[in-house]
């Protein structure tokens, strides 16, 4: 069976067996055209395999800080892929760097709880917190519960994410049980 690393570092995988491509979306440069046509390939092939509209709204945040660190960080051309796995549909977001990079350990805690001692900063404290950057993969992490990673491929690398498939969509040969 199929299964990410969810230890450590996030950074291994197996391809996952039998899986087949459900949507692709390629693009040469990010700009806001080209990053909002891949959510909208998001959004439709979830839609369209049924999952709920909770789950679809997750992962295009998710995949929108895939996207967002691949364009930030890396060179293209740039790919999005939604797969159907046996048991999971697979979102990644593939771009032409193949270094993967240190990713921090998560804290146990809550993400994102206010500090006490920036409360009542006014309008300063107010974009400070605003700009601070580093989250995404934080963001991620949360929303898939740990169901992400990285992985180098032909090319560059894929950062990728699982969402559990919708309970009546089963692929062919696919066991209903665990």
């Amino acid at each position: 069976m199929w299964s990410p690393c969810r230890a450590g570092r996030h950074t291994m995988t197996t391809t996952p067996p039998c899986d087949r491509v459900v949507a692709t979306y390629r693009w040469l440069s990010c700009d806001r055209a080209a990053t909002g046509h891949a959510r909208a390939v998001v959004r439709r092939s979830l839609l369209r395999l049924g999952c709920t509209e909770d789950t679809v709204d997750d992962a295009v945040l998710a995949v929108s800080e895939l996207i967002a660190n691949a364009c930030e960080h890396a060179i293209g051309p740039y790919e999005l892929r939604v797969r159907l796995a046996s048991k999971e549909i697979i979102c990644e977001v593939r771009d032409g760097d193949p270094c993967i990079p240190d990713i921090p350990a998560f804290p146990s805690t809550a993400p994102f709880s206010p500090a006490e001692e920036a409360r009542g900063g006014g309008l300063e404290a107010l974009c400070a917190v605003l700009t601070e950057r580093g989250r995404g993969l934080h963001i991620v992490h949360e929303l898939t519960r740990g169901a992400w990673g990285m992985e180098r491929v032909r090319g560059g690398k894929s950062a990728w994410l699982a969402l559990p498939l919708p309970l009546p969509l089963q692929m062919p040969g696919a066991s209903a049980q665990g």
